[in-house]
């Protein structure tokens, strides 16, 4: 089942055109890696997915899915020091857009913990998110992206700045949130090694080289070039 369909998207802002003839359908169960070069349009792309910029030619279509009801983790999120919101705040944060009351209720609480206990970081609910390690804060910021959605993620380089080892659990994660629990997932990432490329298609962008197909096709044309 299709859950959104990009038909002949051309993406940018004013008059430049940053991306252009992208048809792209994201299925259910999906998990893409998003890849490509600084500056070949995958924030723009992100951003059009969101509705955060209307397309300047072609529709992007919903198919059953609301856009607030898609969670995303930015690349980076800067929390002040000064301001030490716990863990829980932070993940409770990602419920907002479902909520149509000013405070958090008791079934916005309910999904904080479950995503929590989810990501196997429950004991970490009351800690303070600014004294917590880089694999810590991303497994926490996930839990706040997936307060807003049971459907799809998008994933803005989640593994940057972390080290070899938080990485590898940071990805055993995702993948599980995708085979065990069925959640689309879109996931921009600087990994371009194809042999440590994860789900099971990949979006290329390259300059006007825009390539979406399975990883095993990808490979195969990587080894062409």
């Amino acid at each position: 089942m299709s859950l959104i369909e990009l038909k002949n998207v051309t993406l940018g802002y004013d008059k430049h055109i940053v991306l252009k003839h992208l048809n792209i359908n994201i299925e259910d169960k999906d998990f893409i890696c998003i890849v490509g070069p600084n500056g070949s349009g995958k924030s723009t792309l992100i951003k059009g997915i969101l509705g955060l910029i209307k397309p300047m030619k072609g529709k992007v279509v919903y198919n059953g899915l609301k856009q607030n009801f898609i969670g995303y983790m930015p690349q980076e999120t800067k929390v002040d020091s000064n301001f030490p919101a716990s863990v829980m705040e932070i993940v409770l944060s990602g419920t907002l857009n479902s909520s149509h009351s000013i405070f958090y209720t008791k079934e916005n609480k309910d999904t904080a913990l479950y995503n929590l206990r989810l990501l196997g970081i429950e004991k970490l609910k009351n800690k303070s998110f600014c004294d917590l390690s880089g694999g810590q804060r991303q497994k926490v910021l996930l839990a706040r992206s997936l307060c807003a959605t049971s459907k799809l993620l998008i994933l803005d380089e989640p593994s940057n700045n972390l080290d070899s080892k938080s990485k590898k659990e940071l990805y055993d994660t995702v993948v599980g949130l995708n085979k065990e629990h069925g959640i689309t997932i879109l996931m921009v990432t600087h990994d371009l090694d194809h042999n440590n490329l994860i789900g099971n298609k990949v979006l290329s962008l390259r300059e006007d080289d825009i390539f979406f197909g399975s990883i095993d096709e990808f490979v195969r044309r990587v080894h062409n070039d």
